[in-house]
C-alpha cells in the first residue's frame, strides 16, 4: 500500500499536536477545540482513499509547505472515461481549505467535500455518480498544514495565506500579507496548479471559518462583480430551495480584504468563485454532534454548486441562422446561468478566419435576435461557421470557439455572397463537435476596477 511509502515521512514531520486516526476521521465536535485532524492524520487518510478507490481517486502531491509538508490534491472523477459519454468535456471543480491553520471546521468541509463522493461512488448514489461521470473534482484539504498543526492563522513564517495572492496584494488595511504577492511556498504552489492543471474550472470553492456567509467577489471593491447575474441567481436559487445562508459580496459582507484566492480566482483565472466561512463557533461545550451532521446544511449547498457546474457560465445555443441578401439573422438562446457580452459569428476556412461579425451581447438565461451585417460575407465549399465568446463578463474569462450545426444554417437562393457545401456525413460530424477551448490572455484592466457595466444598484448590503 501507498501509505507504508510514507510512514518515513509522516515520522519526520511528527508535530506535538493530538493525532486522530485515520479510521476515525474528523471527531466532529471533541472535548476540546484543539483537537483536530493533523496533517499527517489526513495524510495517511488520502493514501488510503487513493489506495482504495483507483477507480475514481488521483492523488497528487503539488508543492510543499515552508516546513517541507506535501499539499495534497484529491482528484476525483470517473477516471475510466476521459471525457462524458457524448465526447464532450468534463467540467471542473477546485476547491481548497486550509488557508488559516485555526479554521478546522472551513478544512474539515474540504475533507468533507472529498470523502461525500467516494462514500456516494461506494454506494451506487445517483448523485455522486452522475457529478463523477461528467466532471472532475479537484480537492486541496489543508493548503497550511504548518499552521493547522500549530493551531495558528498564519504559516510558519507569520503570513496570512488568504492575502498573500497576486490580486491588488497588500492595498487594503490588512496584517501579514507577507513581502511580496506569492512570496510563501503555499500559495505560490496554489497558484501554479490553477494556472496549469485547472485553468478552465467552471467553480472555485475556498473553505474558510469565522462567520456563517459565502462570499463572492469582490473583496476589494463594494461594486458588485461583471457577473452579477450569475452570483445573483445562485444566491437567489440557494435561499429559495437549500439554505438561508447569507450570500454576499464580500467586500459589504464582512470588510476589505484584498490578495485573496477568491478574488484571484475570479479576477486573474476568470473563475466563478465562492469563499465558504462556515460558523464561527469551533467548539460547542457538551456538544457530540457529527462532522456530517454539524456541516451538512453546507454540504448541501456544495452539492449544489457541484451538480449544477455545467450552469455556471454562458452555454449560447443557435436556434436559427438565415443568410439572406448581405445579412445573417442569428437567434440564440443561453442554456447557462452567465451573460456574455462580446459574442461574435466567425468564419472559419482551412484552420484560418476568413470573416468575423460585429460583437453582440447575449445575457444569462436569454434568448435573442440578432441581425448581423455580412455584406463582406464570401463562403467557399470548405468553410464553416462558429460561435466565438467567453463564457463569462469578467475580462479574465477563458473564450470558446463553438462549430454552428449545419442543420440550424438557411442559405437563402438569392444569396449571392457564396454558398454552404452539402451535409456529407464528414461535414456533419466536424461541424456538429465542438471546435475545442482556446484560452485567451486573461487581464484586468488598466485603471484597477471592476467592470461595471450592467451592475445591479441593488446591492445585497
Amino acid at each position: 500500500m501507498r501509505v507504508v511509502a510514507v510512514l518515513a515521512m509522516l515520522l519526520a514531520a511528527s508535530t506535538a499536536t493530538v493525532l486522530v486516526g485515520a479510521e476515525e476521521g474528523w471527531p466532529g465536535e471533541p472535548v476540546d477545540n484543539h483537537v483536530h485532524m493533523t496533517w499527517a492524520a489526513m495524510t495517511i487518510e488520502v493514501n488510503e482513499w487513493a489506495d482504495e478507490n483507483p477507480d475514481i481517486v488521483d492523488l497528487a502531491d503539488v508543492g510543499k509547505s515552508e516546513l517541507g509538508r506535501s499539499l495534497w490534491v484529491v482528484r476525483l472523477s470517473d477516471w475510466s472515461i476521459e471525457t462524458k459519454a457524448d465526447g464532450s468535456a468534463k467540467e471542473i471543480i477546485y476547491i481548497d481549505g486550509g488557508h488559516h491553520g485555526n479554521e478546522y471546521l472551513g478544512t474539515a468541509l474540504a475533507w468533507l467535500s472529498a470523502k461525500w463522493y467516494i462514500n456516494g461512488w461506494n454506494d451506487g448514489n445517483e448523485e455522486a455518480v452522475r457529478v463523477l461521470q461528467n466532471s472532475e473534482v479537484h480537492v486541496l484539504i489543508m493548503l497550511n498544514p504548518d499552521g493547522n498543526d500549530i493551531d495558528t492563522r498564519w504559516n510558519i513564517n507569520q503570513v496570512d495565506l488568504n492575502r498573500n495572492y497576486d490580486h491588488y496584494w497588500n492595498t487594503c488595511p490588512t496584517t501579514q500579507p507577507g513581502s511580496s504577492a506569492f512570496s510563501e511556498s503555499e500559495t505560490s504552489a496554489n497558484s501554479v496548479y490553477m494556472n496549469t492543471v485547472v485553468p478552465e474550472a467552471d467553480l472555485y470553492v475556498t473553505m474558510h471559518t469565522g462567520v456563517w456567509i459565502m462570499l463572492y467577489p469582490w473583496g476589494k471593491w463594494p461594486e458588485q462583480p461583471s457577473d452579477w447575474e450569475l452570483f445573483h441567481y445562485i444566491r437567489d436559487d440557494v435561499h429559495a430551495n437549500i439554505s438561508d445562508i447569507p450570500i454576499q459580496n464580500a467586500n459589504q459582507g464582512l470588510y476589505p480584504n484584498c490578495g485573496t484566492s477568491r478574488d484571484y480566482g475570479y479576477g486573474v483565472m476568470g473563475f466563478p468563485t465562492f469563499t465558504f466561512e462556515t460558523d464561527d463557533e469551533q467548539f460547542v461545550p457538551g456538544s457530540a454532534e457529527s462532522l456530517e451532521d454539524r456541516l451538512g446544511e453546507e454540504m448541501d449547498v456544495m452539492r449544489y454548486l457541484i451538480d449544477n457546474v455545467w450552469y455556471w457560465r454562458a452555454r449560447l445555443s443557435v436556434t436559427s441562422f438565415v443568410v439572406e441578401d448581405g445579412d445573417i439573422a442569428l437567434g440564440i438562446e443561453n442554456m447557462g446561468h452567465a451573460s456574455t457580452s462580446n459574442a461574435t459569428v466567425r468564419y472559419i476556412d482551412d484552420g484560418e478566419v476568413k470573416w468575423t461579425s460585429e460583437s453582440f451581447g447575449v445575457n444569462a438565461t436569454n434568448s435573442t435576435q440578432t441581425i448581423l451585417d455580412a455584406s463582406n460575407l464570401t463562403m467557399t465549399d470548405s468553410g464553416q461557421f462558429e460561435l466565438y465568446y467567453q463564457k463569462r463578463v469578467i475580462d479574465s474569462s477563458l473564450w470558446v470557439n463553438e462549430s454552428i450545426p449545419t442543420e440550424q444554417i438557411t442559405i437563402s437562393e438569392g444569396s449571392e455572397k457564396g454558398w454552404l457545401p452539402f451535409a456529407s456525413p464528414i461535414w456533419a460530424v466536424l461541424a456538429i463537435g465542438l471546435a475545442g477551448i482556446r484560452r485567451n490572455e486573461r487581464f484586468i484592466d488598466d485603471c484597477g476596477q471592476p467592470d461595471q457595466t450592467n451592475v445591479s444598484q441593488n446591492a445585497d448590503s
